[in-house]
């Protein structure tokens, strides 16, 4: 699949108990890297955007974000994208956005 010339992920299509169509509704990419705007924490209504002042970019929580899109307008990077619409070489920040919330301590995030 490709759209405005990227290759796009094939949607997930497993629906099988316990598992989410979409794992993870919107994930924060590369472009992100030393940018740190911050539009998208500010637009974001359930406040699952977080980082540290130690990371170098922002990270959204899987298990918090509600699908909503208002961070993807608001990114002047266009580093935000649904994890099935993730362009070619991104795939790896679905699992490093997932992993800042495993591994990092929710006192450390801002």
């Amino acid at each position: 699949m490709v759209a405005q010339g990227r290759a796009l992920a094939a949607a997930p299509t497993d629906a099988s108990p316990g598992r989410r169509l979409n794992p993870m509704p919107y994930v924060i990419t590369e472009p992100c890297i030393d940018v740190k705007d911050g539009s998208c924490v500010d637009a974001c209504p359930v406040d699952c955007i977080k980082t540290t002042p130690d990371h170098r970019m922002y990270y959204i929580d899987p298990d918090r974000c509600i699908d909503c899109n208002a961070c993807r307008h608001v990114c002047p990077v266009d580093a935000i994208y649904s994890s099935w619409e993730l362009p070619e070489g991104q795939e790896e920040y679905e699992q490093i956005n997932a992993d800042f919330f495993k591994t990092v301590p929710a006192a450390a995030q801002r």
